[in-house]
This record gives structure tokens, C-alpha cells and sequence, in this order.
């Protein structure tokens, strides 16, 4: 086996099923690294982020010491100023906070992380290979307004149309997973975890 872990993006637009793609993969014993978890555990505890949240949006930022989750995505939809001063306030932390996650998990052969802006932030360039979730746009709308109850229809096409294509991303990425409730998941998962076991040893 190689000294370092084998690097492997998993993305998707919003509603795909990144997450449920990333759950498969741990319980096959791939440690996963959540980034949007992450951005929100680091935008909440982090004192630096803290102090820069509350000088960019306000106190109300925080609700008796807790993020206010929904007050900071209302100042942001739509935004692009705000959103990109977010981005600069928050990825780096981030960025750093998974450096420190990789270190810890040095003896795992494969390491899985979790984003859904891996093509936007150029951060696959940081990756070895990247699986992408690809899921009809209707479906996606469908699963995020039952996860989301304080997403709107309207913000929801909104988001989708912000983000790149699936023909785009497709070109980028190694692996496809496809999460439309016709093609069974777990033999896609199956094999492209044997293609990077056999990768990483």
C-alpha cells in the first residue's frame, strides 16, 4: 500500500444524494469528511469566523450563541456579494480543518470528502478522483422540499440553475453514480470502491 490515502471527491448538485452515496461508502469503512457539516460546525464554534460572521451580516448572526442558520441564508440567496465574502470567510477554515482531518486518518487507504462545490472551488485539483451523484432535476426538487421544509419550489430551481450542469461536471469527474430510483446503488457503489481499493494498494 501507498504511504497516503487515496484522495476521492464526492459531489453532486442539491438533492442528488451525495450524502445517502457517502453513507454507503462508510459503511463499506471509508472514513467521509462532510464539508457543508463541517462549514456549519466551524461557522458556529469557530471564534474567527464568529467575529467575521457578525461583522458582515450582524449580530444577528447568532441566536443566543447558536448559528441562525435561516437569517444567514436569507442575507445571502441571491446575494452574490455576501455569498462570495461567505465563501472567503468560510472555505479556507475549511480547507485547513480537512488537511488536519487527512492527517488523522493516514493508515485509511481511501479518504471520501463530501461537496457539493468541489468543480466551483477548484478543489478537485486537491483530489485524486471525483465520483459524481448525478439525479433527474424533478426528483431533486422533490427530495429537497421534503428535506428542507424552509426551501421554497422557486428557491430550490433557483439554486439548481446557480449551479454547473451535469454535462459540464460530467467531463470532470472519473466516476458516475447514477441516483434516479431506477438503477439499483449499491452494485455502482460496489464497484467503484473495488476499482479504488485496487487503486490505493
Amino acid at each position: 500500500m501507498g504511504n497516503s490515502p487515496l484522495l476521492i471527491g464526492i459531489t453532486g448538485g442539491i438533492g442528488s444524494g451525495k450524502s445517502l452515496i457517502s453513507r454507503i461508502f462508510n459503511t463499506l469503512g471509508v472514513p467521509v469528511y462532510d464539508t457543508d457539516a463541517r462549514a456549519k460546525w466551524l461557522m458556529a464554534n469557530d471564534p474567527n469566523i464568529k467575529s467575521q460572521l457578525i461583522e458582515l451580516l450582524g449580530s444577528e448572526s447568532f441566536l443566543e450563541e447558536e448559528l441562525n442558520r435561516t437569517f444567514i441564508a436569507r442575507k445571502s440567496f441571491g446575494n452574490e456579494k455576501i455569498l462570495a465574502r461567505l465563501n472567503t470567510i468560510v472555505h479556507p477554515e475549511v480547507g485547513t480543518d480537512f488537511t488536519k482531518w487527512v492527517a488523522l486518518h493516514q493508515k485509511s487507504p481511501l479518504l471520501l470528502k463530501e461537496s457539493a462545490l468541489i468543480f466551483e472551488t477548484s478543489s478537485y485539483a486537491d483530489l485524486d478522483q471525483v465520483i459524481l451523484v448525478l439525479s433527474p432535476n424533478k426528483l431533486r426538487i422533490k427530495r429537497v422540499l421534503a428535506r428542507d421544509l424552509y426551501r421554497s419550489r422557486e428557491d430550490i430551481e433557483a439554486i439548481i440553475s446557480r449551479q454547473r450542469s451535469a454535462a459540464e461536471t460530467s467531463l470532470l469527474a472519473q466516476f458516475i453514480v447514477n441516483n434516479d430510483e431506477k438503477d439499483l446503488l449499491l452494485p455502482q457503489v460496489l464497484s467503484i470502491y473495488k476499482i479504488l481499493i485496487a487503486q490505493a494498494d
